[in-house]
């Protein structure tokens, strides 16, 4: 008889790099397991709120359930999850699977940072229980070893859509639609404190001085805090949330994509560059360092550091060809492929 794996996560409006892996992995399932050996089937559970408009196939009362104590959790977990061989959480607000509980952590901001949602109460303990704990870089896994005392948590790096590989620049129709101009640096993505936008911020007007035919374009989902740093500046284009398939070639235009943070968990806008010959310039801070390694400009998260690596980017040098044909073989060896094979033997083995 077939084992069933079901793959939960919560259904939401905001889309971002936790969503894509959520969405590849899904895709990808049943060809890994099919190369993992035994007979699988795949369920997917896409859990909404009691009044969501979104698309899924349960619903329940999210808050409530994230918020419960751990053992209301998994009895609500017997229902969710019955006849379950594996269950894998995608989301930290889901109910544990009693025994073979698999979850992916991707970061630990809602314990580090105030303006990111708080974390689940019961989310460590569960997570001390779980069958498997994935984490998707070295430097989440430490965090979660550190943080939530999780033991051997098990490290899956995320992978790149093949879109970006072969992405050419938006065209010229495209760019007019979303007010894009020929020439210009990228930063997409949010806009929480971790994401250190004040640092953009600061460095921007003097890069514009020196660049002044570059324009920083920002995109992703509205934010007070980005419209509050950078509405009126002079050669800034916000462009709020773009159609996902505009993104690859959004990414391909750039003459470069720059990456602040002080805190990633994986940091996946500076692979997709990576992937589309984009040189990137990122903060030399957690598990950026670790995904861009020697193949962009890591500069410390401060507005000269940003200054300088975007300076260096955007002038013609002969080792700016060398850095981003290093930045694509890199990028080869991060794929969604390879990291569902990798999450099937972590089912394997917990069935």
């Amino acid at each position: 008889m077939a084992a069933r794996l079901t793959l939960a996560s919560i259904a939401t409006s905001n889309p971002m790099g936790a969503e894509a892996y959520q969405e590849k992995i899904r895709a990808q399932a049943p060809r890994a397991l099919a190369h993992a050996g035994g007979e699988w089937t795949v369920r997917s559970l896409r859990v909404r709120s009691l009044r969501s408009p979104l698309d899924g196939n349960r619903r329940l009362p999210l808050s409530r359930v994230a918020a419960a104590s751990s053992g209301v959790r998994r009895l609500l977990a017997r229902g969710l999850y019955a006849g379950d061989a594996v269950s894998h959480r995608m989301n930290l607000e889901l109910p544990p699977h009693p025994t073979r509980d698999v979850v992916t952590i991707h970061d630990t901001v809602a314990w580090r940072f105030s303006d990111e949602s708080p974390p689940v109460p019961a989310a460590a303990e569960e997570a001390r229980r779980a069958a498997a704990v994935i984490c998707v870089s070295e430097f989440s896994a430490e965090e979660v070893a550190r943080l939530l005392h999780v033991r051997e948590p098990v490290v899956i790096p995320n992978g790149v859509d093949a879109r970006f590989y072969d992405a050419a620049p938006l065209s010229e129709d495209r760019r007019r639609i979303h007010g894009i101009p020929a020439r210009y640096l990228l930063h997409a993505g949010g806009a929480s404190r971790r994401k250190n936008l004040e640092v953009l911020a600061e460095a921007w007007p003097r890069i514009r001085a020196e660049r002044p035919d570059l324009t920083l374009v920002l995109a992703g989902p509205e934010h007070a805090r980005r419209t509050a740093l950078f509405a009126g500046v002079e050669g800034v284009r916000m462009t709020g949330r773009l159609p996902a398939e505009d993104m690859p070639g959004l990414v391909a235009g750039a003459e470069a994509v720059v990456i602040p943070s002080l805190y990633e968990g994986f940091g996946l806008p500076a692979l997709e560059a990576m992937a589309a010959h984009v040189p990137v310039v990122a903060a030399d801070t957690t598990a950026l360092r670790e995904v861009v390694d020697d193949a962009g400009f890591l500069v410390p998260p401060t507005a000269e550091g940003i200054l300088a690596g975007t300076l260096e980017v955007t002038q013609e040098h002969a080792d700016l060809a060398s850095l981003v044909s290093r930045a694509r073989l890199r990028a080869a060896a991060f794929t969604w492929e390879r990291c569902a094979e990798r999450h099937a033997a972590v089912w394997a083995n917990v069935r």
